[in-house]
Parts: structure tokens; sequence; C-alpha cells
């Protein structure tokens, strides 16, 4: 017997949300990964399930094969598909953010379309301008960024004994970055789920 379509439905609203906490930097020598691993605990005290995806780990197929809207399945794509939003913890290079994350978001389409995401940002200055660039290409996408963003200050001054120490002020914010994040996220989960828009 078929599952009626209203048990299904309440089923996944009562599933939490899945929040994908993307590492953008891949260097060596780099803080974003104890950043990361600070806005996955920070999220997933929200009661989502928080997902860290280290970009350092993912190899990605040669550019060659890209092709508009993608190109053929990467081993990130059901990473990226699973997930119900997004934290993009960057850090601005040359006024930008950096390629790796490029890559990751232009071998996807599908993937990330019709959900929301949020930006840690980092750097000598915050790192915002890596922030407005990546809204331009997200909202390409259709994911919608949110208005609430954190920039982060020289952070690798406030790591200690590998774990970050957030200044005053900056735990207040992100979290209502996530707040935010997650109303998205759920409005847009149930309207991908009852009102899917048709290409």
């Amino acid at each position: 017997m078929t599952t009626p379509p209203t048990v299904s439905r309440a089923a996944e609203r009562d599933q939490p949300l899945r929040i994908a906490v993307l590492v953008a930097s891949t260097r060596t020598e780099r803080v974003g990964l104890t950043l990361g691993e600070w806005a996955a605990e920070r999220v997933a005290s929200t009661g989502a399930e928080a997902a860290l995806v280290d970009l350092a780990d993912v190899v990605l197929p040669d550019d060659a094969l890209l092709q508009p809207g993608g190109g053929p399945r990467s081993p990130l794509a059901d990473r990226i598909d699973r997930a119900d939003a997004y934290v993009v913890v960057t850090p601005e290079h040359n006024h930008s953010y950096p390629a790796a994350l490029k890559r990751a978001i232009d071998w996807h389409y599908a993937e990330w379309m019709f959900k929301t995401a949020t930006v840690l940002s980092y750097g000598v200055q915050g790192g915002l301008l890596a922030t407005e660039h990546l809204r331009g290409v997200l909202a390409e996408l259709s994911v919608v960024t949110t208005r609430r963003v954190v920039g982060l200050r020289a952070p690798w001054n406030d790591v200690d004994s590998g774990a970050f120490a957030p200044p005053d002020g900056v735990t207040p914010a992100f979290d209502e970055a996530v707040r935010e994040l997650t109303w998205w996220a759920e409005t847009l989960r149930t309207a991908r789920r009852e009102r899917p828009f048709r290409r």
C-alpha cells in the first residue's frame, strides 16, 4: 500500500533541518577548518543536523568536463543535494573568495537551487568582500543569502589550543544569522515539497 502523501509530508516536517557547513579554504596553513568546526557546533546547538564539508578533502572532476548547468555527478553532489541550507566559511583572497569554492559552486547546479545560505567570512578586515561576491553568484543558482552575515577580523588571533575562542559579540551575531538561516530553510523546504518551482 502506498503511504498517503499527508503522512510523508508530516514525516518530512519532523525531520531536523540539514545544514552543510562548507569550509572554503584549502591552504595547508589555515584557520578555516577551526572556524568551520565552531560554526558546526553552533548550528547543531539549534537542533539542526550539521554536516561539515571540508573542500580540502574534495576532489572534483577535471574542469574540461564541466558543462553549463554542472557536469558529471561529482563526489560532493549528494552532500550538497541533501542539505536544506548552507553556512559558507570563507576567507577573503584578493578581494573575493577562493577558487576552490568557485569550483565547488560551478560543478553543481540543481543541487543548490531554492535553498538558503549564510556566510561566515574572515580576513584582515573581516572578509566581507568575499561575502558580497558570493551573494551575486548564489543568486544565479536561486540560493537566498541571509541579510545577517558575520565577518571575523584576523580570527587566527582568537585560536586557543586548536579551538576558536570568539571575541565578544561574535557568538550572538552568528546565532542570529543561523536563526534567520533556519527560518529560510524551513520556509523553502516546505515550498520545494508542496509547490515546487517549475523550470
